[in-house]
C-alpha cells in the first residue's frame, strides 16, 4: 500500500526469514560466529535458544546460506589454502527439518529425504539407519560433513532426541559423522533438563542465547532493512519514533516488524513522508503483545513531583 509514496521496491517489514535483509547486530553476529566456528570444529550438538520473535529461523537459514562460504578471515589475507576442506565447495551436506514433532522413524524418513538416501518401499527403522548410516559414511569419504538443523526444536519428543544422538555416535577415527543444531525457545532447556536424556545434554559442546536489539541498534537495523528494501533516502523514522519503537517492542525483531510496518501504513495514510512517535503509539494500540510505554507515566509523575515540590517550598 505504501511501497510507491516512500520510493521502496518492496516490504521493508515483512515476517517471512529473507536472508536478504539480516542484519549482524551484536547478538545475530556473535550467534553465528558460534555456529560457524562449531560447525567447522566438527562439534556433534549446538544449541541456539531465543525467545519467541528473536529471529532464530532467519539465523538459521543464513547460518545454512554461509555454510559452504570460504572463511573471509583468512582469505582476505591471503592464509587460506585454496585446496584444503575450508576453502573446498560444498564441504557441508546440510539437511533443514523446519518442524521436528516428529516420532523417531519420522524424522528418519525425514532426514533421509534431506540427504537423498534411496530406500526400499515401506523400508523398517533399521534399513533407514543402515541407509542413513551409508550415506554418511560416503558424505565423509567425499571429504565433506553432513549437518542437519532442527527449528522449533523444544517440540521434539524425547525418544526422537534419543534416535538423535544415537545418530551422532556415528564416527570415523578422526570426527563426527553427523553435527546436530538445535534452534529452540527457552523451553527447549527445561526439556533438555530431564534426567533421561542426560547424555545428549553432556554433548553439547556449543551453545548460545539469541538476544533482541539493543536500543542503539534499532535505528541501524531500520535503516538497513529500508535500503535492502530499495528505500533512498537516510531514515523513515524520527529520533522519538526510534526511542518509542524500542521501549514497547523490548528490540524483539518480530515485534519491531509488526509495529514499523502498521506506523508506515498510518504515515501514509496521512500523506507523511516520515514516521513520528505518535504513529508508533497508534500502530502499537493495535498490536496486544507490546509492551505498555512507561516514558509517558515517568513524565507524568516527574511533573506532579516538581509541582509538589514547588508548593512545599512555597509554603515553606
Amino acid at each position: 500500500m505504501y511501497r510507491d509514496h516512500f520510493g521502496l521496491r518492496e516490504s521493508p517489514f515483512g515476517l517471512t526469514p529473507d536472508t536478504s535483509f539480516f542484519f549482524a547486530c551484536s547478538s545475530y553476529q556473535e550467534a553465528l560466529n558460534t555456529l560457524l566456528v562449531a560447525a567447522r570444529n566438527g562439534e556433534g550438538f549446538i544449541k541456539i535458544t531465543g525467545e519467541v520473535g528473536n529471529g532464530k529461523t532467519l539465523l538459521c537459514r543464513k547460518f545454512l546460506a554461509s555454510l559452504n562460504q570460504p572463511d573471509e578471515s583468512t582469505t582476505a589475507i591471503g592464509t587460506q589454502d585454496p585446496a584444503s576442506d575450508a576453502a573446498s565447495p560444498q564441504r557441508f551436506m546440510a539437511a533443514y527439518i523446519p518442524n521436528p514433532f516428529l516420532e523417531p522413524r519420522s524424522l528418519l524418513l525425514a532426514l533421509a529425504d534431506e540427504f537423498r538416501v534411496p530406500l526400499e518401499k515401506d523400508s523398517d527403522q533399521h534399513q533407514l539407519l543402515k541407509g542413513l548410516t551409508r550415506a554418511l559414511l560416503d558424505c565423509a569419504r567425499q571429504g565433506r560433513r553432513a549437518l542437519v538443523c532442527l527449528d522449533e526444536a523444544q517440540a521434539l519428543p524425547l525418544q526422537t532426541l534419543e534416535v538423535l544422538r544415537l545418530l551422532t555416535n556415528l564416527e570415523t577415527e578422526k570426527r563426527k559423522l553427523l553435527q546436530v543444531v538445535l534452534f529452540g525457545q527457552p523451553e527447549l532447556n527445561e526439556h533438555l533438563a530431564q534426567h533421561s536424556i542426560r547424555q545428549l545434554r553432556q554433548r553439547i559442546s556449543f551453545q548460545y542465547e539469541l538476544r533482541g536489539l539493543r536500543a542503539d541498534e534499532l535505528d541501524r537495523y531500520l535503516r538497513h532493512r529500508l535500503n535492502v528494501a530499495g528505500f533512498a533516502g537516510e531514515t523513515l523514522f524520527d529520533r522519538a519514533a526510534v526511542a518509542k519503537l524500542h521501549r514497547i517492542t523490548g528490540g524483539t525483531p518480530r515485534l519491531v516488524n509488526i509495529v514499523a510496518h502498521k506506523a508506515l501504513m498510518m504515515a501514509f495514510g496521512e500523506g507523511r513522508q516520515g514516521v513520528n512517535a505518535r504513529h508508533i503509539g497508534i500502530a502499537a494500540s493495535d498490536t496486544p503483545e507490546v509492551r505498555r510505554d512507561w516514558q509517558p507515566y515517568v513524565l507524568s509523575a516527574g511533573a506532579m513531583l516538581a509541582a509538589a515540590l514547588i508548593v512545599g517550598w512555597a509554603l515553606l
